[in-house]
């Protein structure tokens, strides 16, 4: 057998045969990436590659680029059983550590769609093959940032208490964006601002994106203590596991991180130094389903709560909620709210929020269906 393919397992159909990518632009911030992986019986797999170029909107250029990371990981199930998953995790997985984010996201999308087309295979929904699940409904956060175009902290407030008024309980924003353009002051007066406008009984996080020194985040989150934040989002960068462990020793806010690591490796560090009480894998970075799970069940051997990281488009939401369907140290996950409101028509059925939380899909595999029509209207 030639190094680098996967064994056939036996003779089963359906046969993965070749893929697709919608590079679909939502605003001026957010393009979503989503792929198709076909099969010669008809139906396809869906996967989400999204984000993987930073915080900045994804340039056609860069949707290209994520097209050839994508086709060297589906030349690796071409002709093969989409039940193959375990083979494919195998040989993929170190180019996908060899690839940075770039490889990492593109491995984790054609593992998404890989499960998306097992469930529809074999007529079970995918949260089935994982055990099935705990609960029919998963809560969500608004992560209210990216639709916040008014960065002022009256514009944080009107946000919040839009997100609030649709039925969220839970809401999460990022006024440092632009620091050190953007003061710590400033950031401080948005969350102090979310926090009046919503009240106590609402729980707010806020993401500092990396952006602060130690003494930095020490001092930022003296000034928040006062607000009672549900957690405070990598003040500095999660492989600074040394600098995140002096921050949660110095601060009274639980610290939350992840977002961009990869595998149970990527989040031993956080979990096993008690630097995060709260860890948060991207089913698009960390590996993908599969992999969320594992990282999970790490993080329960040392008591620490996962809440996946997802400012994403609809599909990577349908694949998290899937993987954290059955996981008891899961209690949230993150929605990217209030973009554009043709979002949930991309998948049929649409996707709704009710009451702040998505139901969990019962039909076969991710139990959804690409809108081509829709995405071929704002295709980047």
């Amino acid at each position: 057998m030639a190094a680098g393919t996967i064994p056939l397992l036996g003779q089963a159909r359906p046969k993965i045969k070749g893929y697709s990518l919608w590079p679909v632009r939502a605003t001026s911030r957010t393009v979503w990436l989503i792929v198709q992986l076909h099969t010669d019986s008809g139906i396809s797999g869906l996967g989400e590659a999204s984000d993987a170029f930073g915080f900045a909107s994804t340039s056609a250029a860069q949707a290209r680029e994520m097209e050839q990371a994508l086709a060297s990981f589906a030349a690796l199930v071409e002709g093969h059983s989409p039940l193959a998953i375990a083979a494919y995790r195998r040989t993929a997985e170190p180019l996908a550590r060899a690839g940075g984010l770039l490889g990492a996201t593109a491995y984790s999308a054609i593992e998404q769609a890989l499960w998306d087309l097992a469930g529809q295979t074999l007529g079970v929904p995918t949260h089935t093959l994982f055990g099935g699940a705990l609960r029919q409904r998963i809560p969500l956060y608004a992560n209210i940032n990216r639709a916040t175009t008014d960065r002022s902290p009256a514009g944080f407030a009107a946000s919040a208490r839009q997100a609030v008024a649709e039925g969220y309980t839970a809401l999460k924003a990022a006024p440092w964006d632009g620091y050190p353009r953007i003061s710590a002051r400033q950031g401080i007066d948005c969350t102090r601002a979310i926090r009046e406008a919503v009240g106590p009984s609402v729980d707010v996080m806020v993401d500092v994106h990396s952006n602060f020194t130690v003494a930095e985040a020490v001092r930022v989150a003296r000034e928040l203590e006062p607000l009672r934040l549900r957690w405070y989002e990598e003040p500095v960068a999660p492989a600074r596991v040394a600098e995140t462990v002096e921050i949660a020793r110095r601060i009274r806010q639980p610290i939350a991180g992840g977002e961009f690591l990869f595998g149970v490796d990527g989040f031993l560090p956080l979990c096993r130094e008690k630097a995060a009480a709260v860890i948060m894998p991207d089913v698009k970075h960390c590996g993908g389903l599969l992999a969320l799970t594992h990282i999970a069940a790490m993080a329960a051997a040392h008591q620490v709560a996962v809440a996946p990281h997802n400012p994403s488009g609809p599909v990577a939401t349908v694949a998290s909620l899937h993987a954290i369907a059955g996981l008891g140290n899961c209690e949230i996950l993150e929605l990217q709210w209030g973009e554009v409101s043709w979002r949930g028509e991309l998948l049929d059925p649409p996707e709704r929020v009710v009451n702040g939380g998505l139901e969990i899909p019962l039909r076969p595999g991710f139990g959804i269906s690409w809108n081509e029509k829709l995405a071929r209207r704002y295709r980047l």
